[in-house]
């Protein structure tokens, strides 16, 4: 059911942080009926136009109009009642209430005070078969089904507050291929109904799959809004990053290659944890980068934590560099040269409320113990050194972390982790919500460690990434080590046949 005028148009956007432009002349048009990509690099300005439209954070300049009438947004409970609801990468419920409460939350249906619970859980059942075609108990605590459901929930409160614009932030970073199906399938009935939606991702085969329209941004600024049909990836890329795509093929795996060594890093022997990963053997050499791949729920993660004693194994041994080593937390794993860049760098990673610098010295000073303070003298040198050497944009090692854009925050916690020069390096989705430009650089560093004499295992979803940078490549499936591969066995159709188990 397709419009001729926008239901949104922002025209004119500006938005200044303290030594920060972050939008300068923004423009963006949102049709009902339509799924709407808004792609750029990390930085590119996408987080803060969506804050700007949902009133987290006010305009310098601009306007901003809804159904052809000017709007001031100024927030978020303001862009609720004007019909604007967002659902976030990171789904921002309650896992320990029931769906419905969830659904329902602030909003029951009462009678004399009291909540008429027969009713809110008929309501929410009927909401989410229609419009999520989704039929599950409502009564369960959100926590009992997948991330998959959970979004779907949260569309659902937000299309039952509000029912104009749905704003989509990076909804399938945590979805298999099976659930993002399932998710494009209840996006593609409420384009259908008339529904606007902005959709945020860093996938461009999804871009493609299910937009109609396509808005960049680079540095702030508007580019250009483009029909997704008539432009074609590599135009997208190019415009996306400012530069052509010869950025992604300079990855000198091959010089990488010749650098692995025969001599063991870490050897892991039937090492498993019950109900988590059952026992797995890895040998890690010097200098080489070992994959992990499998669908959500493999074993992956769960596998990378027991190396850094995140959880603790109770089956299998390790050995490092020849000697046996019993790890029962991560100071030890530290003490013994393993870092670990977690998956979840809000909840594990970055501390919102310290700056770039003082986030990036944090593993060191813990190494050394907190009695032996890094001068500041110290600390600015080593801000500035890895701000260069990473390319951490803005490049001010006194901005509050919280301020930089997902992939820059990244940055800053793989300088957290080098700094303490580790002998095994644990990436856990290093790439996970980045652009294209960053995620090239950080793949470039991964195999320049490499090259360097540091082991690495390395988890991506993306499978290409994977292919790329790795010089061996584990399989798990339901928890289980299925395939090892290495050399031209490596290839995109013999992982996908490990993993589908066939």
């Amino acid at each position: 059911m397709k419009h001729h005028g926008p239901v949104l148009q922002m025209t004119g956007i500006h938005k200044q942080f303290p030594g920060v432009k972050a939008l300068t002349n923004v423009n963006f048009r949102l049709f009902p009926g339509e799924v709407h990509a808004l792609m750029g690099e990390n930085g590119a300005g996408k987080s803060t136009l969506i804050k700007v439209l949902t009133g987290v954070h006010s305009i310098d300049k601009g306007t901003v109009e809804l159904n052809h009438q000017q709007v001031k947004i100024t927030s978020p409970q303001d862009a609720q009642h004007a019909g604007i609801s967002t659902v976030y990468q990171e789904v921002n419920l309650c896992p320990n209430l029931s769906v419905a409460e969830n659904i329902y939350i602030g909003r029951e249906p009462r009678r004399f005070g009291s909540i008429l619970w027969k009713e809110m859980n008929r309501n929410a059942q009927e909401l989410l078969k229609k419009r999520m075609n989704l039929d599950i108990d409502v009564t369960q605590p959100l926590h009992a089904y997948s991330v998959a459901v959970q979004q779907l929930v949260a569309i659902a409160r937000a299309l039952n507050i509000s029912a104009k614009v749905l704003i989509l932030d990076e909804p399938t970073s945590s979805l298999d291929r099976g659930e993002v199906v399932q998710l494009f399938s209840v996006m593609t009935r409420l384009k259908s109904e008339g529904l606007a939606i902005l959709f945020v991702t860093h996938f461009l085969d999804q871009v493609y799959e299910i937009s109609d329209r396509i808005t960049i941004l680079r540095g702030g600024e508007f580019i250009g809004e483009y029909m997704a049909k008539d432009l074609p990836r590599i135009e997208l890329v190019s415009k996306m990053i400012g530069k052509d795509l010869h950025v992604l093929e300079e990855l000198p795996k091959e010089e990488a290659e010749r650098h692995v060594n025969h001599e063991v890093m870490v050897q892991a022997t039937g090492i498993g944890r019950k109900g988590t990963i059952e026992p797995v053997d890895l040998t890690i050499h010097k200098g080489e980068i070992v994959g992990l791949a499998g669908l959500l729920g493999s074993g992956r993660t769960e596998l990378a934590r027991l190396f850094f004693a995140a959880d603790k194994a109770d089956t299998g041994e390790m050995t490092i560099e020849g000697a046996k080593v019993a790890l029962h937390t991560p100071r030890q794993a530290i003490d013994h040269g393993i870092a670990f860049c977690s998956e979840n760098r809000k909840a594990e990673g970055i501390i919102d409320d310290l700056t770039v610098r003082e986030n990036m010295i944090l593993a060191l000073q813990a190494s050394q113990g907190w009695f032996k303070t890094i001068s500041r003298k110290r600390q600015d040198e080593i801000a500035d050194e890895y701000i260069r050497a990473l390319n951490i944009n803005p490049p001010k090692p006194e901005h509050l972390i919280k301020n930089l854009s997902g992939g820059n925050q990244q940055k800053v916690l793989l300088a957290r982790w080098l700094l303490t020069q580790p002998k095994l390096l644990i990436l856990d989705e290093p790439t996970r919500g980045i652009d294209i430009g960053a995620k090239a650089e950080i793949q470039k560093l991964v195999l320049s460690l490499a090259q360097k004499g540091m082991s690495v295992l390395f988890i991506s979803s993306e499978l290409e990434e994977v292919l790329r940078v790795s010089h061996k490549i584990v399989v798990l499936r339901d928890r289980h080590k299925v395939q090892e591969m290495a050399g031209d066995e490596m290839s995109q159709k013999n992982v996908m046949k490990a993993i589908a188990g066939g």
